[in-house]
């Protein structure tokens, strides 16, 4: 039987990665294969370098594996950054959001990333950065309205005229 080669190998391998970060069963898949590997008698050296990572996380797999079970190779609960806005400025800030910014003393007629990452810098002494102030946009239910360019000081009287309407309809087919 000829042997099965993986064309364009060091692209597959990054590919496959990926692919196995990508999804949390597949990182569950994964971690089970390497402690599967080790329990047949491999080292976790051997397998750490087959899979691609380091001896630590191999041992580190069989470590909660045996500790907790199959549970121990799940992912865990990654909580995240606190939030510097406590629930009170939360609040807060969704009734300055309900205002137009000229209301609370700003030039600008709608709240944006940017203005509102000003505000918290103002109002809370905090830094809030632009894209974090569009995800609590997101968040409160607002969504973004990009202004309407305002026409230079048109003559009324000749945009009447330009209107298509009934009577200059008819004036043209005279």
């Amino acid at each position: 039987m000829q042997k099965l080669t993986v064309i364009t190998h060091e692209d597959m391998r990054i590919a496959l990665k990926q692919e196995i970060i990508r999804s949390e069963d597949s990182r569950y898949d994964h971690r089970l294969h390497g402690v599967l590997l080790v329990s047949a008698g491999h080292s976790c050296y051997d397998v750490a370098k087959w899979f691609g990572h380091s001896p630590r996380s191999v041992q580190s797999w069989v470590k909660r594996f045996n500790e907790l079970g199959f549970a121990g190779l799940q992912d865990s609960i990654r909580p995240g950054r606190p939030s510097q806005l406590s629930p009170r400025m939360r609040k807060e800030v969704e009734k300055h959001l309900r205002k137009s910014p000229t209301q609370l003393g700003y030039q600008q007629n709608l709240w944006d990333g940017k203005l509102l990452s000003h505000h918290f810098k103002q109002y809370y002494q905090i830094e809030v950065g632009v894209r974090q102030c569009q995800r609590i946009f997101h968040e409160f239910g607002f969504r973004y309205r990009k202004p309407r360019p305002v026409i230079a000081q048109s003559d009324p009287a000749r945009e009447k005229a330009y209107k298509k309407t009934e009577n200059a309809i008819k004036e043209r087919k005279d």
